[in-house]
Parts: C-alpha cells; sequence; structure tokens
C-alpha cells in the first residue's frame, strides 16, 4: 500500500514542481529581474519548497542566499522577510529547482511508515509548524501551486501567455 501512496503522491508533487518549472521557464529573464514581485514569488517558492523537505528543519542550508529583514526594510514587493541578497539569474533560479525536485522524488521514495510518522517541527518561539510527514508534504504541494497560480496570473496579465496544467509528474526526477 505504501508504494501506491509514494507513486501518486510523488505524481502529483512532481506535477506541482513541473508547473513551477513551466511559468519560470516560460518566463521572459528581463520580465523576472524588472518585475520583482514576480521575482520574490518565484524565491520564496523556491525557499520554501526544499525547506518543508529538510526533516529536522533546523538543518536547512539555502542554496541562495538571503537575509530576514526587520518589517521596515522588507520591500514592497516582497511576500515575507526572507529577502534574496541579490536578483538570481532565470538559470540559476532552474538549477535550484532542478536540485528541489531531486530531493522531492527521494524524500518521498525513500518514505517508509516509520518516516511517515516522523515530524517536521521547528524551532521557532511564534508560529511553530508541527507537522507529521506526510502532511508537510501536502502542505508544500500547496503551497507551490498556490504561488504557481499567482505567477502564472502574472505572467497572463503582464506577457500574455502562461503554461498549461500539468496532469502528473513528467518524469521520475
Amino acid at each position: 500500500m505504501i508504494d501506491k501512496i509514494k507513486e501518486s503522491l510523488w505524481r502529483q508533487f512532481g506535477a506541482s514542481i513541473d508547473m513551477l518549472e513551466n511559468v519560470i521557464v516560460m518566463s521572459p529573464e528581463d520580465f523576472i529581474h524588472e518585475n520583482k514581485q514576480f521575482f520574490y514569488i518565484i524565491f520564496h517558492n523556491l525557499i520554501f519548497l526544499d525547506y518543508y523537505m529538510t526533516v529536522p528543519p533546523k538543518d536547512f542550508i539555502p542554496k541562495l542566499p538571503f537575509t530576514i529583514k526587520e518589517a521596515d526594510e522588507i520591500p514592497k514587493e516582497a511576500i515575507d522577510d526572507l529577502i534574496p541578497d541579490r536578483i538570481f539569474s532565470k538559470t540559476e533560479l532552474l538549477d535550484y529547482l532542478k536540485q528541489c525536485r531531486e530531493k522531492g522524488y527521494q524524500f518521498i521514495h525513500t518514505l517508509t511508515e516509520d518516516k511517515l510518522n516522523d515530524r517536521f517541527i521547528e524551532d521557532l518561539d511564534t508560529d511553530a509548524m508541527d507537522y507529521p510527514v506526510l502532511e508537510i508534504l501536502l502542505y508544500n504541494m500547496r503551497h507551490v501551486q498556490h504561488h504557481t497560480g499567482q505567477l502564472n496570473l502574472l505572467l497572463r496579465q503582464n506577457v500574455h501567455q502562461s503554461p498549461k496544467w500539468v496532469f502528473r509528474a513528467k518524469d521520475e526526477t
């Protein structure tokens, strides 16, 4: 039974990642750099895609550097306090996404019943997350889809194109 769950989970989780990849690929490089809101959403999506697959989260090491800013230092286009140290190229963003996709595939395909009972627990003073591994995977997939939808809308409104729906992950990794 667990193999069927892992297969289905990957097909849909991988499809979410593929949809994010498609929107980045379709985006002109200058649009990514000039539309800061668009860039910040991509960055946020990638960082948290990686973070939510790190159990325990205290072991998270981001592949793209950022600084946590105070509220009065956050650019108006940003969606949280994690501000990238610079604007990364489309290639850098896609390379990070590829690493996240591989990490996700391995994470899901090495799940066991015991690992499903492990917990993603943040070591924070306030608003700490405490989820079973299966739930944080579903949460992560919803998070990726939420922001990918925002990116699709911005791309459609500004560039007049957007990628198509992905039904299942395009391949294994």
